[in-house]
């Protein structure tokens, strides 16, 4: 067995989950990386995974296996980025415990992540959020469970990985309701509840029994739904609510869309950047600003400001006289 083969365990059984304890999204993602990246390079050297030194994954095969992540299949690039993320990582963790290979190592450390460009971000109006979360049907209880995802989703912002983690006890309906959730990057916060959502909550509560660790969300099976579950639902009803808000049918509606949504309707509101970050569990206000550039109304405002020129007809600029410029300015 070759050095890379050690490292790679070594990498994924102690750093990732042991001292990085990372989430299992992230411990499901970077193996597909380097399978790929294995690959790929087998294809490239001739030799068996188990067979191959960090050597033989230097920068040059590196960048090629980037570059085919998006030429040959098709890879947008913020997918591209985060491969070279996973990547970059491990080679952090070989420059420690592989010295001998320090020059490969910063080369490939050395690879930039490309620019990507930023949309403008999808969001719903209040008028196409109310149609979306009226679109199941009350009359059965998937329809009744959907009525209190979407309105939940619409009203609080979460993330779908935060919707379909929720439990009962995360549900608090006293004084100052709100709900406790896991976010991005393991950290704990509390999203308050709007009198709407709390009003669907409670009966559904009844309804769905079951103890404090049961999912708040569950399957027709009692377990919890996943994000192709979730995000599959929310694309049902929009095309279903299209039928009475036609709008909907120009947008592609994902459970992040909903999200969009939320920010946008406290932009509106007049609540600031900083307290929009801290509703959503963003790490900084930089995430949040995507949303001033998405909402025309602001910019609207400001063009308002601006008055017209009252000179009438415009003309050519002079320049002054250089002299009498220089002894305007002594």
């Amino acid at each position: 067995m070759s050095d890379l083969a050690p490292l790679l365990q070594g990498f994924f059984t102690r750093k990732l989950m042991l001292q990085r304890q990372a989430s299992s999204h992230t411990v499901a993602a970077y193996p597909d990386t380097f399978k790929m990246l294995l690959a790929f390079a087998q294809q490239r050297v001739g030799r068996s995974p188990a067979q191959m030194s960090v050597s033989d994954l230097d920068a040059a095969l590196v960048g090629e296996f980037l570059e085919h992540l998006q030429s040959v299949r098709g890879n947008a690039t913020s997918t591209r980025n985060a491969r070279l993320a996973a990547i970059h990582s491990f080679y952090r963790h070989a420059a420690l415990h592989a010295p001998e290979h320090a020059a490969v190592i910063q080369r490939v450390l050395a690879i930039p992540s490309k620019r990507v460009d930023r949309q403008i971000v999808d969001f719903l109006t209040h008028e196409e959020v109310d149609a979306m979360i009226e679109a199941p049907d009350l009359a059965t209880w998937i329809g009744r469970r959907d009525h209190v995802l979407l309105l939940v989703a619409a009203h609080s912002g979460l993330r779908v990985s935060e919707l379909t983690g929720l439990r009962i006890e995360d549900v608090h309906l006293g004084d100052g309701p709100y709900l406790r959730c896991l976010g991005k990057g393991r950290k704990n916060r509390c999203t308050p509840l709007t009198k709407l959502a709390v009003k669907a909550l409670k009966p559904w509560l009844a309804e769905r029994g079951g103890g404090p660790d049961d999912p708040l969300f569950p399957t027709c099976r009692g377990s919890a739904m996943s994000s192709d579950a979730v995000a599959h639902l929310v694309a049902k009803h929009a095309a279903a609510a299209a039928t009475t808000c036609p709008t909907l049918s120009a947008k592609t509606v994902s459970p992040h869309t909903l999200r969009h949504s939320t920010a946008m309707a406290l932009l509106r509101a007049g609540v600031d950047i900083t307290g929009i970050a801290l509703f959503l569990g963003h790490e900084s206000t930089d995430a949040t600003q995507i949303y001033l550039h998405a909402d025309m109304t602001i910019k609207e405002r400001a063009l308002a400001r601006t008055a017209p020129s009252s000179a009438g007809t415009l003309t050519r600029y002079r320049a002054p006289d250089a002299t009498l410029a220089f002894l305007d300015n002594l």
